[in-house]
């Protein structure tokens, strides 16, 4: 499930930012609390918590005392913001960069991603 390319409690809250913009977890929704994701996981409570607090600090996840953490207002836009600068600067740059190096111009690129998205297999 983990992988050893980002720290473990980034993973975690890369979870929870998924099951965010799958729908998972609507707004206003409680979230699993940490040591649920600690079990499930099999992973230390501290780091679940590490994970969590991180969506906290960001404003994607609030706490409610005593009670749990939630999704908050506008979390799903904001993530979905966020993966899209990340899919522009590191796919959509890099392509045009290549593309540009290969001496194609802009309508044979629009043509090659217009056939790909019509007949990709995704």
């Amino acid at each position: 499930m983990f992988t050893d390319d980002k720290p473990l409690f980034q993973q975690v809250a890369d979870l929870i930012c998924s099951d965010i913009l799958r729908g998972t977890y609507a707004e206003g929704d409680q979230v699993s609390s940490t040591n649920d994701f600690a079990a499930f996981y099999r992973i230390n409570p501290a780091t679940a918590g590490k994970g969590i607090n991180l969506l906290v600090d960001q404003e994607i996840l609030y706490k409610k005392r005593g009670i749990g953490m939630f999704v908050a207002q506008g979390a799903r836009e904001k993530l979905l913001a966020t993966q899209q600068g990340e899919f522009m600067e590191k796919y959509v740059a890099e392509f045009v960069t290549q593309a540009r190096a290969l001496g194609l111009n802009l309508e044979r690129v629009q043509e090659l991603i217009a056939k790909e998205y019509r007949d990709g297999n995704s």
